[in-house]
């Protein structure tokens, strides 16, 4: 069988994202395992191979039905027309426009069907502001484009998974969401995604809010108020839902085998773990879309930018995890 089709969107085009993308394509083995169609700007990516001394050719083409996929190439759909001269490493409007138009643009191609899975390199939120774009991020874009309302982010990294409640918001924000119809929405969207990426039983560990998950009251009330109930209500539902477990230790349990996936209360309860297990190779998945959507775990790095230096450990995970879970879905 072969690979199925991922669309990748090259990032905010300043920064490290298409000097990534080369990398990847550069590798000899790449295209022999992978069916891979690049959305973004041609000159942009040619001037990063140039950069890195590579020898890549870059194919325009209007969709994933007259790309080739072979060694030594890219098949490139265009979506922006930006000048060769856009500078390294600085808030652009128009990267920021460009980096939109990818993922709007993936986003079609999946669901249209035309491809299997989406992957994206990263893209700057302040760049994405300036063009008028209002979105805490990747996440929130996807879900507005698909019109989905239950949605999670998943982090995976070296035996670790994490499915947070909130993401890019205030931590005052996101104690306030801590809401026992949002927990059981995330508990649900973790035991799916487990299911369809070939976990037959997940077991899904919740983490508490506060320390020592509230120690009975002392160190708070929304674990036994806010957080237990939709456990509670997760397991009437046959899911195998347990907790709030205390978040300095549940990661370490989960990573020992002891459940599948952690669902974490808010960003850095769950960022934290991932990226120091897994900072290079760690994959983002975003959960609950009508398709799946891998990204690389990792910011613009404009201070690298241009360099040469970006690590593309992260896009090659990403891109695997895609190629993965769309072929796990199409053999169920």
């Amino acid at each position: 069988m072969r690979p199925p089709v991922v669309a990748l969107t090259m990032g905010d085009p300043a920064g490290i994202g298409p000097e990534i993308v080369a990398k990847t394509f550069a590798e000899p083995r790449f295209s022999r395992e992978n069916r891979v169609l690049v959305i973004g700007d041609r000159a942009i990516l040619e001037r990063a191979a140039g950069l890195l001394g590579l020898r890549l050719e870059v194919r325009t083409v209007k969709g994933p039905e007259e790309a080739r996929f072979e060694p030594g190439s890219v098949d490139l759909i265009p979506e922006s027309g930006l000048p060769e001269d856009l500078p390294f490493g600085r808030l652009d409007a128009r990267a920021g426009d460009a980096a939109f138009r990818y993922v709007r643009r993936a986003v079609e191609l999946a669901l249209e069907g035309r491809v299997a899975a989406v992957t994206t390199a990263p893209l700057n939120k302040e760049a994405l502001h300036l063009a008028g774009h209002r979105y805490p991020g990747h996440t929130e874009i996807l879900a507005g484009l698909t019109g989905t309302g239950d949605y999670a982010m998943m982090l995976v990294a070296d035996g670790l998974r994490v499915i947070h409640v909130s993401t890019h918001v205030s931590l005052r924000e996101a104690i306030e969401r801590v809401e026992p119809e949002r927990e059981l929405a995330v508990i649900r969207l973790a035991a799916g995604a487990l299911r369809r990426m070939g976990v037959e039983s997940p077991r899904v560990a919740v983490a508490g809010l506060n320390p020592h998950a509230g120690e009975n009251g002392l160190f708070g009330e929304e674990d036994a108020e806010l957080i237990a109930p939709a456990v509670e209500r997760a397991r009437a539902e046959g899911i195998d839902a347990s907790g709030p477990w205390p978040p300095d230790t549940v990661f370490l349990r989960a990573r020992r085998g002891e459940f599948d996936i952690v669902v974490v209360q808010y960003h850095d309860q769950g960022h934290i773990p991932a990226k120091l297990l897994g900072f290079e190779g760690g994959v983002n998945v975003t959960v609950g879309l009508p398709f799946f959507r891998t990204s690389v775990d990792h910011g613009t790095a404009f201070d690298i930018a241009g360099t040469g230096r970006a690590d593309h450990s992260s896009l090659k995970a990403a891109l695997q995890l895609a190629r993965e879970l769309a072929g796990a879905e199409r053999k169920g």
